[in-house]
This record gives C-alpha cells, sequence and structure tokens, in this order.
C-alpha cells in the first residue's frame, strides 16, 4: 500500500505480560471510544491513511519473537498446486460493481464437505428441520461453505459446527415466523418470545416447567433454537452464552420493528430502515467469532465501547451486502419487501438503478467506517485476545460476502450497468 498503516501493533518488546489485568474503560484513548471527527449519532471519518493497509495488518496477526502462541489455530499453509504457472480458479459469481470488498482463499473443501454433511444430517435427524421437498433450497443455501469461509481459524469441524448449526437454526426461524415459508408479522411477537426461551431459558415453578420444556420441541425454528443453543453451550463460556442471548434479543427486536412497520404500510425514512437493520442483521454471527475460534476475548473488552462500535459496524455493512445480493430475488417475491435500495427509491425519490447505486456507497462508507474503527481500535489496546477478535471480525466480513457472490443458486445481480 502506497500509504502504511499504523505500526504493527505487537512487537516482541511490547508483549503484555500473561499476569497483566485488562485495560479499564478509562484507560482506551478518547479515540478509539468515538474516533476524532464522529458527530453525535454520525459516522466516523475514515482514519488518515488507508484503512485497508491496517486492516492488513490486523488480519496478519502479531508476528516475531514469543508471538506464536497467538495463533493456536493456524494451520499449516495448504500444498502448493501441481502446476504453479495456472492461474487459480475464479470464484464464482459476479460481485456487486463498486462494491468495496475483499475477495478470500476458496474454503477447505474437505472441511466443506465435512461441515455440509453433518449439517445436513443435524437437521434431518436431531429437529427435523423441514420438509421433503424443501430439501433443495437447504442444498442450495451452501452453509458449509459459509461458514468455512467466514471462520478459517476455527480449530476442528466441531467448533465449526457451533457456528453452522446457530446459522441454520437463525434461518429456519427468519424463514418460518417472518419471511417465505408461512412467516408473517401478525402474532410474531409471540412466536418469537417462545423461541427466544430456547436460548435464554424460562426459569418457572416446578408446576408449569415441563408444559414449557415440552413447547421447545412443538415447531422447526424452536427445536432448531434449543438442539443448536445446546451444543454451543459445550463450547462457550458463561459470558460468551451471554453475549450471544444479548445479540439475538437485538434480532428478535429488530423482526418486530419490521413486522411492525409491514402492519401499519409504513415505509421507514433511509435512517430508520439503517437503525432497524443495525438489529436485524448479522451481528450474532460475528459476534461468536472468538467461540468458534477456540478461545474468548474477556467480556470487559468485549463490553468496550470501541469494540462494541467495531461489531455494530460490521454486522451492518454485511447486512447491506444481504440487500443487494438479494435485491432481484425479494423484488420477484411476493409482497413488498423492505431493502435499503427499496427505501432511498422511495424516500429520496431516486430511480431504481441510482438508488441502488447509492446502496452501494452506503456499504462502501460502512466498511470503511468498520475498517478505521477496527485499526484505531487495535492501535490503542494491542492486547493478544484483542486482536485476534478484531481479526476474526474482519474475516468473518470478507467470508460474508464471498459467500453473497458466489451463491448463484439465491441470488443474481439486477440489470443496471
Amino acid at each position: 500500500m502506497p500509504v502504511p498503516g499504523p505500526p504493527s501493533p505487537l512487537r516482541p518488546t511490547q508483549r503484555p505480560t500473561p499476569s497483566a489485568p485488562h485495560p479499564a474503560p478509562a484507560l482506551l484513548p478518547a479515540a478509539a471510544a468515538a474516533p476524532a471527527g464522529a458527530s453525535a449519532g454520525g459516522s466516523a471519518p475514515v482514519a488518515a491513511g488507508r484503512p485497508g493497509a491496517a486492516m492488513e495488518r490486523i488480519l496478519r496477526g502479531p508476528s516475531g519473537l514469543g508471538t506464536a502462541g497467538l495463533h493456536p489455530a493456524r494451520r499449516p499453509d495448504p500444498p502448493a498446486p501441481a502446476r504453479p504457472d495456472a492461474p487459480a480458479a475464479p470464484a464464482a459469481g459476479v460481485p456487486v460493481p463498486g462494491l468495496y470488498h475483499h475477495p478470500v482463499a476458496e474454503p477447505d473443501p474437505v472441511r466443506v464437505e465435512e461441515v455440509s454433511r453433518r449439517i445436513k444430517a443435524w437437521a434431518l435427524d436431531e429437529v427435523e428441520l423441514y420438509p421433503d421437498d424443501w430439501e433443495d433450497q437447504f442444498d442450495g443455501f451452501s452453509v458449509g461453505r459459509y461458514m468455512v469461509a467466514c471462520h478459517p481459524d476455527a480449530p476442528s469441524i466441531d467448533h465449526l459446527m457451533v457456528a453452522t448449526r446457530l446459522m441454520v437454526a437463525e434461518n429456519a426461524v427468519d424463514d418460518c415466523y417472518c419471511e417465505d415459508h408461512g412467516g408473517s408479522p401478525i402474532g410474531l411477537g409471540g412466536r418469537l418470545l417462545l423461541a427466544h426461551t430456547a436460548i435464554d431459558p424460562l426459569h418457572t415453578t416446578q408446576e408449569y416447567h415441563p408444559a414449557w420444556a415440552g413447547s421447545l420441541h412443538a415447531d422447526a425454528p424452536r427445536r432448531a433454537y434449543r438442539s443448536a443453543m445446546e451444543y454451543f453451550l459445550k463450547q462457550a463460556s458463561a459470558s460468551q452464552a451471554d453475549r450471544y442471548r444479548h445479540d439475538m434479543a437485538r434480532l428478535h427486536l429488530g423482526y418486530l420493528a419490521e413486522a411492525a412497520w409491514a402492519q401499519t404500510e409504513h415505509m421507514p425514512e433511509v435512517w430508520e430502515y439503517l437503525a432497524m437493520r443495525q438489529f436485524n442483521n448479522f451481528r450474532p454471527c460475528p459476534t461468536i467469532t472468538d467461540t468458534v475460534g477456540g478461545y474468548e476475548l474477556p467480556a470487559d473488552l468485549h463490553a468496550q465501547p470501541a469494540m462494541q462500535r467495531v461489531i455494530a459496524l460490521a454486522g451492518n455493512a454485511t447486512t447491506i451486502v444481504n440487500d443487494l445480493y438479494s435485491y432481484t430475488k425479494e423484488l420477484a417475491s411476493p409482497g413488498r419487501h423492505l431493502n435499503l435500495p427499496v427505501v432511498i427509491a422511495e424516500r429520496e425519490g431516486a430511480s431504481e438503478r441510482d438508488a441502488y447505486l447509492k446502496a452501494v456507497e452506503v456499504h462502501n462508507d460502512l466498511m470503511h467506517d468498520f475498517e478505521a474503527a477496527a485499526a484505531e481500535l487495535a492501535a490503542a489496546c494491542p492486547l493478544p485476545p484483542v486482536l485476534r477478535f478484531l481479526r476474526g471480525v474482519a474475516v468473518w466480513v470478507d467470508g460474508n460476502h464471498y459467500w453473497h457472490q458466489t451463491n448463484t443458486y439465491r441470488y443474481s445481480l439486477p440489470d443496471f450497468w
């Protein structure tokens, strides 16, 4: 890069001692908690220099004497291809023109095959997730390729399966309660509340406990949530599990806001739509990157405002990716689906093409803000779990784009170029 990023976040002479306490919130510079130039409620400007250069340093992670232990899940580089002069096969699909993203290596095909086999067996045999006529859609989701691309540092298939089950369960709730397969905004709050008790259990009297426990097997979404959470708790710490429950409550709140707008036929302002999407988004997925990676970002570091900003921006950017790639799919579906291009066209009086291109710009701004915020936090708090978590979130963001681009079974681009 022509403009270097901030210095390497961890040098051999700066290694924190294992016994050193984590910094209290007050020890983080103000720039980390609220980047300079950010207005109240506004986005921070891109940091001086190229945030992408700083992000590359985060993705590489610490190097030098004594840092090998910070990569317990690092696997050896794959063997060189038989013909080193042969060009790498291009990824399937076409990226949205002008969309700021980072290409990723093809996910490990051995892991993809095994995760795909295990998740289908879980869906069919353990939770009876879908009827036979949904099989093509389940296969077309390509969730194994998705999760392996998003979590290349997972120490084992078992760790990958934690994320994969949760992803499938979340999609079952979305499809069956909100969207394509019988979903409706009417009564959604009650359905979501009962499903949420599968991940945040009810504490009630002995008399009523059996009825609640039985309800967790009443439909496919609740069966999936219950089972996926049981597996997750075997790998996660108590604080990681509580963090996940909190983010799932955020997700469900976003579902309810969108449902309320559908019932009242409210077309939100663009800023209102983006507020809803900060909750109805992918956040529960990157927030468990440490559990899937086999380590833990301590609760006090996760709760830092600067870290919360990074996670929120990552979730917001990746969700706009979904809006852009699913645009034509949603237009072809019954009813009116809210997505960012649709809202921009309605509220700003733009053509469909101009609204879509404006949504690309919004995504790119979010991505630059995400990378700048991550780089600032890495420089301000260069502790090993912080650096590794930031790296994991950034890799998840890239893997999420890869899956959307390459999933030509589900997505195709509009003819705007």
